[in-house]
């Protein structure tokens, strides 16, 4: 289990709920480690300015994380975590590896606006 303030995705019901039942979703999908920490906390951060987005993780060594490590949009990927953000259930962007604060919200700008 990750240890952040963000909800967990850990089963394959829960991933199709939330995909199928949120216009914007970012999920990132990574471990406990340096490359993914900051994005969980810059993730933590803009949750409360970004309401009308569900901010969510995701514990990359789980069989759940097959929902995010099959999508077309990951395959070249070689660094956690992997960061997938959807609109109306499609991926609209997908990132790899640490992220700032300063290009998650320019993604977040872009594709679900303030």
């Amino acid at each position: 289990m990750l240890r952040t303030n963000l909800e967990h995705v850990t089963t394959d019901k829960e991933f199709k709920d939330l995909i199928g039942g949120n216009d914007n979703v970012i999920v990132c999908c990574g471990r406990m480690g340096p490359m993914c920490v900051p994005v969980y906390s810059a993730m933590e951060t803009m949750e409360s300015k970004y309401d009308h987005v569900k901010f969510t993780d995701m514990d990359f060594d789980t069989p759940v994380a097959n929902n995010i490590r099959a999508l077309p949009e990951v395959q070249g990927f070689m660094g956690l975590p992997f960061t997938v953000y959807f609109k109306k259930g499609k991926v609209v962007e997908a990132t790899t590896s640490i992220q700032t604060p300063e290009q998650i919200k320019g993604i977040l700008d872009e594709h679900f606006g303030r």
